[in-house]
């Protein structure tokens, strides 16, 4: 129980780090992945002594254990996906599969290598960011911006050119119109009535079924400010709301 509850502190703690940061796999999930491990090498070394014939000189306890060095990659490889030639998640998966090695080297009677590859675990997530900042400047961001805006004004042009003077590249957009007759009902006439009062500056309910409004993703990469580009977005003429998002690779 002792090696256990160490497993379950230590991947704790690595899963902590990792929700802070908004990953896709966080506190919940290491620390299932550090219990659920050492139960495996804990199983494997206590587990089956009763059932071994007399006279049986030994077994292999670390069979079981091998086994989990391959199971692993299954959660490792689905927390990694690739969006044209960024490559997302590979920094979760890999310390995921640190938590399950910390995990069987405190089910296996070996603390402090434990303690050790966690120390090491903190000291990459936080001391590596800035020493690569030190020495080849600020990483490119890689950020995703959903934005509102009436449809038919040249609005995502403008979007466009102020995305690039912002310091970003442009590598995904994803169009979906609002206010046509896919929409369930009242959702249009609310997104219309919206727009209205946006383009005209007050109320227009006669003109609400003339009104359509457009919702964009733009997936962005570069070394600007994610803060300040929505700033300079929600100032657009034409634009209803902005909301920005880490895209999933800063920092890992």
């Amino acid at each position: 129980m002792l090696e256990l509850l160490l497993a379950f502190v230590l991947s704790t703690a690595i899963g902590v780090e990792r929700e802070l940061r908004q990953k896709s796999a966080g506190l919940r999930t290491h620390t299932l992945v550090g219990i659920g491990t050492a139960v495996f090498v804990e199983a494997s070394k206590y587990g089956f002594a009763d059932v071994l014939p007399p006279g049986h000189p030994g077994y292999d306890p670390s069979r079981i254990a091998a086994q989990i060095v391959s199971g692993i990659g299954f959660i490792g490889g689905g927390l990694i996906f690739v969006r044209r030639d960024a490559v997302r998640g590979l920094t979760t998966a890999a310390s995921v599969w640190l938590t399950c090695a910390v995990a069987m080297a405190s089910a296996a009677g070996l603390p402090w290598l434990a303690l050790s590859a966690t120390a090491m675990h903190f000291i990459v997530a936080y001391g590596y960011t800035p020493l690569l900042r030190f020495f080849g400047g600020p990483p490119p961001r890689t950020v995703e911006v959903h934005l509102t805006y009436l449809a038919a004004r040249g609005v995502l042009p403008t979007v466009l050119v102020t995305c690039t003077g912002a310091g970003f590249q442009v590598s995904d957009v994803s169009v979906h119109r609002i206010g046509t007759d896919e929409e369930p009902p009242g959702k249009s006439e609310q997104h219309a009535l919206l727009a209205a009062e946006a383009w005209a500056g007050g109320p227009a309910a006669g003109r609400v079924p003339e009104i359509r409004t457009t919702s964009v993703m733009l997936g962005l990469e570069g070394s600007g400010d994610p803060y300040a580009l929505i700033a300079r977005l929600t100032e657009l003429r034409g634009v209803l709301t902005v909301a920005g998002g880490d895209g999933g690779q800063l920092p890992e």
